[in-house]
């Protein structure tokens, strides 16, 4: 992001914007992104121990691979515009779920609810909001299950609560989404031929995940049956 955009972020913060007022509320936003930093890496170490607990217990991994990401500024200061939420570095924290994201990778959809349910029965971890896109997929396809919980970091001085956006699909469903993604199709309205497209395809892949899945049992039940 360059200067511009960096010093309109901030000058949006707040009302007195003296050269030493936004030299503190810079330095507050640093450390603030800073914590959602930290709660990104408790999140993944809880992952990766589960994923290197199932390969010795169970000889397999539900998780192929972690990919997380921190909401850059101007994304976080255009959504607190779009929803209307007070301009303030406060604001931010109280309102914002998803500054702080982690993206897990499962083989098969059986994995991410395992994975899920997992994760959230920690007792440090509360579970804020649950959306199930599995299931419930919305219009265009998309599929993907949503956690957003809170997590504590420990600091120098004090212990805090911070919120991670969880997302868990499988690989044919990132592969999806990432296609979806580098078309753009959430910058323009698109038109009934390409929703459904997008909709058709989300769906063979769909339907191909729950096939891998019965492919596994199948060969897993006839392993143990040798």
């Amino acid at each position: 992001m360059n200067s511009k955009l960096n010093y309109d972020f901030f000058n949006a913060l707040m009302t007195d914007s003296t050269p030493e007022k936004f030299e503190e509320q810079t330095r507050k936003f640093q450390e603030i992104m800073m914590w959602y930093g930290c709660a990104i890496r408790e999140v993944k170490t809880k992952l990766e121990v589960l994923n290197d607990e199932f390969q010795i217990t169970r000889n397999r991994n539900p998780i192929a691979s972690i990919k997380s990401r921190i909401k850059k500024p101007i994304s976080i200061f255009e959504k607190m515009e779009r929803r209307g939420y007070t301009m303030t570095l406060d604001s931010i924290v109280e309102e914002m779920h998803d500054i702080a994201g982690v993206r897990v990778i499962c083989p098969f959809i059986e994995d991410i609810y395992e994975v899920a349910d997992m994760i959230t029965e920690q007792d440090d971890i509360k579970v804020l909001a649950r959306k199930d896109y599995i299931k419930y997929p919305k219009p265009n396809g998309y599929r993907s299950l949503h956690l957003v919980v809170e997590v504590p970091i420990f600091l120098s001085n004090q212990k805090k609560p911070m919120r991670v956006e969880v997302q868990i699909r499988t690989m044919a469903m990132d592969f999806w989404a990432s296609l979806e993604h580098q078309i753009h199709y959430k910058k323009f309205d698109a038109g009934e031929d390409i929703v459904k497209d997008l909709t058709d395809c989300a769906n063979v892949i769909y339907e191909t995940d729950v096939k891998m899945q019965q492919i596994r049992k199948e060969i897993v039940k006839m392993a143990g049956s040798e």
